[in-house]
């Protein structure tokens, strides 16, 4: 089984393969999200607590959360679930889908860990080194989050911008940034009143056209009535007159 450790601290990851039995049957009907101890991996792992993410079985089908067995179901799921991709679906459009129960057993090949707690030793390729981050933060808030901003800071300043080397001699290098998402700026605050007011007028229109609507159907109604009544009237004066007659 092959044994996938990450720790989010510092970005590392690595990727370790254990053939003995021994420490296999420790991970065995161990759950997603259950907390492992170093120790059972090896030695090297002592001090340190992982804890399980996700794992594969030697198919390739990944194991989902909640389905409490080491066998292999098949879910109907929709967009956005958990393994289906839902690109080309309609909505409420469901399929069925195969995956490993939630419980590690022996036909499962990849195991996801990750560090919950560091140990007194450093682990080469997973501890030791911080690798940066490639990418930054693109919402507004989490920027905020990440250098501990104000509102009343400007967030584009602090954006992360990812440096391009120039592509020949003569050109110089650039940068790129990611566009900010969910900033507040004053034109985007005038396009909201503006999408407000055509709302409202909207609205208004609605409105007026409505009330015009009944008065119609009440003069309508009126004039029906009117007819009606004269009708009967016309009926009763010729009856009046043959009765005379």
């Amino acid at each position: 089984m092959k044994l996938n450790l990450a720790n989010p601290s510092t970005g590392g990851q690595k990727l370790i393969e254990i053939e003995d039995d021994k420490k296999l049957r420790t991970l065995y009907d161990k759950r997603l999200a259950n907390e492992i101890d170093g120790d059972e991996i090896g030695d090297e792992f002592k001090g340190y607590v992982f804890k399980i993410t996700g794992g594969q079985d030697k198919q390739g089908f990944s194991m989902h959360q909640g389905v409490l067995t080491t066998d292999r179901v098949q879910l109907m799921m929709a967009k956005g679930d958990q393994g289906c991709r839902g690109y080309g679906m309609r909505k409420g459009e469901r399929y069925r889908k195969s995956v490993r129960g939630c419980i590690v057993s022996h036909q499962t090949s990849v195991l996801h860990l990750v560090v919950v707690k560091k140990g007194p030793e450093e682990i080469p390729g997973l501890t030791d080194s911080l690798i940066p981050r490639r990418l930054g933060p693109k919402r507004a808030s989490k920027l905020r989050k990440l250098f501990a901003l104000t509102k009343d800071d400007d967030v584009r300043k602090y954006v992360i911008r990812r440096e391009i080397a120039a592509k020949s001699e003569d050109k110089k290098p650039s940068s790129k940034a990611p566009k900010i998402q969910r900033l507040v700026t004053p034109i985007s605050l005038q396009r909201k009143r503006h999408r407000m007011s055509v709302k409202k007028a909207r609205q208004l229109k609605a409105k007026a056209g409505a009330a015009e609507y009944q008065k119609l159907c009440a003069q309508r109604q009126k004039e029906q009535r009117e007819k009606r009544a004269e009708k009967q009237s016309q009926r009763k004066s010729q009856r009046s007159s043959q009765v005379d007659n």
